[in-house]
């Protein structure tokens, strides 16, 4: 499954069902750009039981603002629609698997 760039106009919709995890990014954000990778190869290995969707910050000010992001990257967790878990900063691709797992 690909990773889905999400809008403040589409944002309800990409979260809505399962387990998703959303990278709140910014393109001028050095850790954001180094995630990236780790979130691809995250994004085949779920792939079927969860998905990554991403939201631009500067493009979507709205969806940042609801959530109270004010560092980034910021992952968050949904399942079903709500916000489950959370995590800020770099993180190795087993610390996003093992966060994850938690809601599987």
């Amino acid at each position: 499954m690909a990773i889905v760039h999400s809008t403040d106009a589409t944002f309800t919709n990409d979260i809505e069902e399962g387990v998703v995890l959303v990278d709140f990014w910014a393109t001028w954000c050095g850790p954001c750009k180094m995630i990236a990778p780790v979130l691809e190869e995250l994004d085949a290995d779920l792939a079927g039981k969860a998905k990554v969707v991403k939201v631009d910050v500067d493009q979507n000010q709205e969806t940042a603002a609801q959530f109270g992001i004010m560092s980034i990257p910021t992952l968050l967790v949904f399942k079903d629609g709500q916000p489950v878990d959370k995590t800020v900063g770099f993180q190795p691709k087993e610390a996003l698997a093992e966060l994850l797992a938690k809601h599987i």
